[in-house]
């Protein structure tokens, strides 16, 4: 066994099953590979279970609160596999995936983790197109940091590196790829790609999530170092939303030049961060759309992050 596709999973079946479709349809032979998924749900449906005759199919139950790195660590430890291929239950793989990804981490020494490239869904909406853009701001060279919607690497470097961190919610990835880049690259490529099937589609949702996945944010911190281009992520949206907020209330006050200095103070790095994402949606996205885009995702990642100084992190599912 070469390879086991390690899915947690929580919530629906149906981008699930297109998961699933997708590494059936793999260049490479079925016989290859392993499929783990690790259910938080009571039991699978019939369709779920169907795949037992077309691929190296297991399912493992675990209990609904744990943590996704919980559920991908206990994947990892039951699978047979040399390389571990640690996907999220709502991606749609190129059939040229797992070939890549063992070509371009065979090749070089240097690289210890390899993730494809996104792509958009047909008739993509301008937020998907949006995340799909920043998602590939820096393409085919080496990262510092990945999303874990499509992580690849060796079995011995998973260990190494020390699991998932099971005490996080969120940011687990990053905080997992960056002990990953201690030993190794960390190599972005359009060689493969995939769609994520669950993207963000509408700004509601989109907002609601940027405040759970904020609610991490500074447990993430702890027992890494940070370098300093990430720092941005961290400081701007507490900047920017404390800004307007400020300026709003000196407006009421009838503090006129005070208002406008701090509508300054919020609108300079607002426009840089407005300028690079119309840059790289190109055509596809106005500026007023991405314009929109941060205005509401700086506030939910300052609120997420409040929330997550509280300990008030919630729960939510990852199908």
């Amino acid at each position: 066994m070469q390879t086991s596709f390690i899915i947690p999973h929580k919530g629906r079946e149906e981008m699930l099953i297109q998961t699933l479709e997708s590494i059936r349809k793999q260049s490479v032979p079925c016989t290859t590979y392993e499929v783990i998924i690790v259910s938080q749900n009571k039991a699978i449906s019939q369709s779920l279970s169907a795949f037992t005759e077309s691929l190296n199919f297991s399912v493992i139950y675990n209990d609904e609160s744990n943590t996704i790195s919980h559920s991908r660590n206990v994947g990892a430890a039951n699978a047979k596999g040399e390389f571990l291929a640690f996907l999220d239950a709502d991606v749609a793989l190129s059939e040229n995936w797992l070939a890549e990804m063992q070509e371009i981490l065979n090749a070089s020494s240097h690289i210890a983790l390899v993730s494809a490239m996104q792509i958009n869904s047909k008739d993509a909406p301008p937020l998907e197109k949006i995340r799909t853009a920043l998602s590939n701001a820096e393409l085919d060279t080496e990262v510092s940091f990945l999303p874990g919607r499509n992580l690849f690497l060796r079995k011995s470097t998973f260990n190494r590196a020390g699991k998932f961190p099971e005490h996080l919610l969120t940011c687990e990835d990053y905080y997992f790829t960056d002990k990953v880049n201690e030993i190794g690259d960390l190599h972005y490529t359009s060689k493969a790609q995939y769609v994520h099937i669950g993207e963000d589609k509408s700004f509601i949702p989109m907002w609601k999530k940027e405040i759970w996945r904020g609610q991490s944010n500074l447990a993430s911190l702890k027992g890494r170092h940070i370098p300093l281009r990430e720092w941005p992520s961290f400081i701007v949206p507490f900047a920017v939303t404390l800004s307007i907020v400020a300026a709003t209330v000196a407006l009421l006050l009838a503090h006129t030049a005070v208002a406008l200095a701090l509508f300054i103070l919020a609108a300079l790095p607002l426009s840089a961060y407005i300028l690079r994402l119309k840059k790289l949606t190109g055509h596809g996205v106005s500026v007023g759309y991405c314009a929109c885009f941060y205005l509401l995702y700086f506030p939910a990642r300052a609120i997420g992050t409040l929330l997550g100084v509280r300990g008030a992190v919630g729960s939510s599912t990852h199908s």
